[in-house]
């Protein structure tokens, strides 16, 4: 049972683009056979306890969706008004996203060190980044940017009004998220 846990973790992990059986299986240090097992043991799981997910298998490809009978709850939630304070995540993300853009959601997670997918729909949806083009080489990747909105929103005219980076001297390179999103929410 505990590698269908990890199974589920490392598919949850994985989001929206789920994994290949070969990949589940590397990640997981089994055959490969034994991974598609595992896959099957999973589904059967999460039918069991009713769970609001389930696992979809595509080609050989397997991804942890909800389940289709509660769409009209994320209708609902899509109606909702959005929340007027941006999570600790979202601001985080905006604020590499203000400081580096064109930023693929790559060099985004690279930057935090964990997946950035909701904070980056979040600040799409609520108007303050957008897609600004695409990356040359593989796959193409997505370039996102901040909007005009955003400068509205933080009362800037331009980015060059942003509040400079801090010195990341002594912090192996990377961005002090916590300074840089403070200095956004003062503005």
């Amino acid at each position: 049972m505990e590698l269908v846990a990890a199974l589920e973790a490392v598919l949850f992990a994985a989001g929206s683009e789920g994994m290949a059986t070969r990949e589940i299986a590397q990640v997981l240090d089994v055959p490969e056979g034994q991974a598609r097992d595992l896959c099957h043991l999973l589904a059967a799981h999460l039918d069991e306890r009713g769970s609001g997910l389930t696992l979809l298998h595509t080609g050989d490809t397997w991804q942890l969706v909800t389940r289709p009978e509660f769409a009209p709850y994320f209708r609902r939630m899509a109606d909702q008004p959005a929340r007027s304070s941006l999570s600790q995540a979202a601001l985080e993300v905006l604020a590499i996203i203000s400081y580096k853009q064109p930023i693929t959601r790559a060099d985004i997670e690279e930057i935090r060190g964990v997946q950035s997918d909701r904070a980056l729909a979040t600040l799409i949806h609520r108007g303050l980044v957008q897609e600004v083009g695409r990356q040359d080489g593989p796959g193409r990747p997505i370039l996102y940017g901040t909007t005009m909105e955003f400068l509205r929103q933080f009362g800037l005219r331009s980015l060059d009004e942003l509040p400079p980076l801090p010195d990341f001297a002594g912090n192996e390179g990377r961005p002090d998220l916590f300074a840089m999103t403070s200095d956004l929410a003062r503005d």
